[in-house]
């Protein structure tokens, strides 16, 4: 029976998925948080808002993740990177999981995944949970009324949390599971409660699709000057490294805060919201984000809270240091109504140097771009991924190797080919440590990282005058307005000078030896300037 307020076209029985129970499809924001306290998944926080535990998983399982094997992907996809599956295995897990559903009762939301209507997705997730429901209503776009009744899946995603798989029998390694079957258009996700994997699904299905339509696909943050969309900027890096917190800029409009594509139109947002790390989220440094957290509908997951007044504690990391919550885009006040940029003018590359030995911006040379893009360096923040209890320094190409099908030499290659088609400015920003490595340094100053953007972004910093970096050859400025000179060198923030260059030296030797795999794939003029 189906219970819904906007039903599709094509219902589940045609996609070949029946005998379920209850079938709510594309319920709005009110009834699916209605839905959600009412199956008791949830418990209401102050302003309407969603409180959820997400129980073991409360991070990626990037080792559960697979791609199925079969001969149209065959050459395409970079195995090294991504963990195969049998065809019939992924049969069989299809059907156990099919099996598995029976008369339960499933939310359904058809929603786009990109902003340009020219490159979308169309993407239909069937969830056993109702506030996996409402999560994903927020992340991804929401058709119009009119656009639901001729909706046609792309592809489809089935979440089973309480399915759990068998590795003999499925062809996995656990009882977790994500896997894609491009072929069958098909992600099944089973025995994990973190909706995170719902739209880094997604995300790896544009990112395997988009390229041979000759479209970048960027794991990055991106803005654009107010009323002047040409002035666009994004801002590339992995999870904890601060694409949240640095593309809401109050005086900038904010196209997306995670994932865009880069196309012949311009830059546009892959998705409809924002999924903001909240440990130690403060109104004074982040109002906008914060203001979130009360208001109704947008899912709190894993934080700690008070059980009477449901007020939430933003620094008891208990349950995970990988607290978030998730809202729709137009929460944040400056934010795009449209989901479109131009040309990024310029392109930031942030990395969190756990280290400390990385200056708190570089400016960087096309080719040396390409290289930082390949090396990916930064670390893996605490509670992002499932056993990461504190920073790890590591080099996750293109700055999300866990979503790149591909291999990383074709999405280094687009991007080099855009850069020097629109000429935009590179910058490397360390978000991470200073004045010595983690647990003796510290965090790099949050006003001194926006006011070096500010400048970067307006134009000014690159007026200033610029000393070339003796480990890695890229330009450092010597100066800038309202950021302590020391700070623009790492190893004047050191107490012991000689331990920074020691430390620099097993960071370069690190940086060489990680990129010695990408030499055969790359030209001359990355290998001028890269470490190897």
């Amino acid at each position: 029976m189906d219970h819904g307020r906007v039903n599709p076209r094509m219902r589940l029985e045609d996609q070949g998925i029946g005998g379920l129970g209850q079938v709510h499809y594309n319920l709005g924001e009110a009834d699916l948080v209605a839905a959600t306290l009412q199956a008791g998944e949830a418990v209401e926080g102050q302003g309407g808002t969603v409180l959820v535990t997400t129980g073991k998983h409360t991070g990626r399982s990037p080792k559960d993740k697979f791609v199925v094997r079969t001969a149209s992907v065959e050459d395409k996809i970079w195995w090294e990177n991504n963990a195969p599956m049998d065809p019939d295995a992924f049969d069989r897990l299809y059907l156990d999981m099919l099996a598995h559903m029976k008369g339960g009762s499933y939310h359904v939301q058809d929603l786009f995944g990109g902003a340009d209507p020219a490159f979308r997705l169309d993407v239909r997730v069937i969830a056993e949970l109702a506030w996996h429901a409402l999560f994903i209503r927020h992340l991804l776009r929401r058709p119009e009324a009119g656009e639901i009744d001729s909706f046609v899946p792309d592809f489809t995603i089935i979440n089973c949390p309480t399915f759990k798989a068998d590795p003999a029998r499925h062809g996995c390694r656990s009882e977790t599971v994500i896997a894609l079957n491009f072929d069958r258009k098909l992600i099944l996700i089973g025995g994990t409660e973190y909706a995170g994997e719902n739209k880094k699904s997604v995300f790896t299905l544009l990112n395997y699709l988009l390229p041979e339509r000759g479209v970048m696909p960027m794991h990055c943050s991106a803005n654009h000057a107010t009323g002047n969309p040409v002035d666009t900027a994004v801002f590339f890096g992995l999870s904890g490294t601060g694409k949240t917190t640095l593309s809401a800029d109050p005086s900038r409009t904010l196209i997306g805060d995670d994932e865009h594509g880069w196309s012949d139109r311009g830059t546009f947002n892959f998705e409809g919201g924002c999924y903001a790390k909240t440990i130690s989220l403060s109104a004074e440094a982040e109002p906008e984000i914060y203001a979130t957290t009360r208001k109704f509908a947008t899912v709190i997951e894993n934080m700690v809270f008070d059980p009477v007044t449901r007020e939430l504690d933003f620094e008891d990391s208990s349950l995970t240091a990988n607290m978030r919550c998730a809202y729709p885009l137009h929460y944040i006040s400056n934010a795009s109504e449209t989901g479109l940029g131009g040309h990024p003018k310029n392109i930031i590359m942030l990395t969190c140097d756990a280290f400390g030995v990385l200056p708190p911006i570089a400016r960087l040379t096309p080719a040396q771009a390409m290289y930082h893009f390949l090396s990916g360096f930064t670390s893996k923040v605490a509670g992002t991924e499932r056993g990461v209890t504190e920073p790890e320094p590591t080099f996750s190409t293109c700055f999300g190797a866990p979503f790149m099908p591909r291999r990383p030499e074709v999405y280094g290659q687009l991007l080099r080919d855009k850069i020097a088609h629109h000429g935009a400015t590179c910058w490397l920003v360390n978000t991470g440590w200073t004045g010595g490595a983690y647990g003796s340094g510290k965090r790099m100053p949050i006003r001194a990282t926006r006011a070096l953007l500010a400048a970067a972004l307006d134009g000014t910093l690159i007026e200033q005058r610029f000393r070339k970096d003796p480990n890695f050859g890229f330009d450092v400025p010597v100066t800038a307005e309202g950021v302590d000179v020391d700070l623009l060198d790492p190893r004047a923030t050191w107490a012991d000078p000689e331990a920074y260059d020691a430390q620099a030296a097993r960071l370069v030797h690190m940086f060489a030896e990680n990129f010695g795999k990408y030499v055969p794939f790359i030209d001359d003029d990355v290998k001028a300037v890269a470490i190897f």
